[in-house]
């Protein structure tokens, strides 16, 4: 396997393309040429280097891949951004995605443009429905979304959690305001021949996979329009991407619906990150675990406090997942 390796001493980087192979039951790393110290000079390198054309061919997509994300994480190191505390270094590296979408996503053509949405909207609804337990693959969502193809040996309910994803995200309206009007109807729609239990609920529930205790249904009203609340009185204060997140996990703790909280609120936390310009964000299946864990340590204080630092691990969390499923879907 052939790769690009970053090697950093002191503020400086130095790059390398490193081979991995196998010796029995050791893994071998080699370095087999140095690339320089910018990704200019490395991408200049791999051009010219002679004698491992197939190799890197076969590797070209993941090379390309450290090419493009470090490129522009370059370029978001000269900028100067709000120091965030939760977000640290990690703002670079969201605000290299930002910088790309916004220079090269949004510059392809429109055909372009909607084949790589189209495969973020697939890998979203995939990951999005089966963290609530749809078993409903990746290629047969693919096969469904884009050909028609209805999965077989599958519940209707899975079919339409499928179609109302797609059809929900297609249809966000970015110049609309997040209120109460907003939030019920993105719910109606992913709950479409689902379950028919639309609008705020009128009983308490217990959340599966928690530790908390969901708002009883009598205050519900009143901490929705806390959190609304909370989120006009933050838009200019908090990072975008700090704003989304924590108004995800205060929505679920709050858990207003029925049925439908998790998917709700991932939809409205891309809702939030479209609308500040953002690219939107997949959490993965594969890693529920973690991301419910996370969803969790933010429990540990008062539902509104104004103390922030219980949001550590969630930020960190979903920003590696928003950073490496950009660049794997954007690029």
């Amino acid at each position: 396997m052939v790769y690009i390796y970053k090697k950093t001493i002191g503020k400086k980087d130095y790059y390398y393309l490193r081979v991995s192979s196998k010796a029995g039951k050791n893994a071998v790393t080699k370095d087999i040429a140095y690339l320089g110290s910018t990704i200019a000079e490395a991408k200049l390198a791999i051009s010219n280097l002679k004698g491992y054309d197939t190799e890197i061919r076969k590797a070209s997509r993941k090379i390309n891949l450290f090419l493009e994300s470090n490129h522009y994480l370059e370029i978001a190191k000269k900028n100067k951004y709000k120091v965030d505390s939760l977000l640290s270094d990690k703002i670079y590296e969201i605000e290299a995605c930002k910088i790309h979408y916004d220079k090269d996503f949004k510059k392809q053509d429109k055909l372009t443009q909607k084949q790589l949405m189209d495969n973020f909207i697939v890998d979203f609804t995939y990951n999005t429905t089966s963290i609530e337990g749809n078993t409903i693959e990746l290629k047969e969502v693919g096969n469904f979304l884009r050909e028609g193809i209805t999965p077989k040996n599958k519940t209707l309910r899975e079919v339409y959690d499928l179609q109302n994803t797609r059809k929900v995200f297609d249809s966000l309206d970015l110049t609309a305001e997040l209120d109460n009007k907003l939030i019920i109807s993105i719910h109606s729609g992913l709950m479409e021949n689902v379950d028919e239990r639309t609008g705020y609920r009128t009983k308490d529930v217990h959340v599966k996979d928690s530790h908390f205790s969901s708002t009883p249904w009598q205050y519900l009203q009143a901490d929705i329009t806390e959190l609304l609340k909370w989120y006009k009185e933050n838009q200019t204060k908090l990072h975008p991407f700090v704003l989304a997140t924590i108004f995800h996990h205060r929505f679920e703790k709050i858990h207003p619906f029925f049925d439908g909280n998790g998917r709700t609120g991932r939809m409205l936390m891309n809702f939030i990150l479209l609308k500040s310009k953002y690219p939107p964000i997949i959490l993965r299946k594969k890693y529920r675990t973690q991301y419910l864990d996370a969803l969790s340590k933010a429990d540990e204080k008062n539902l509104f406090s104004k103390e922030l630092d219980q949001y550590k691990d969630l930020v960190q969390f979903n920003t590696n997942e928003f950073v490496l499923n950009y660049w794997n879907n954007f690029l």
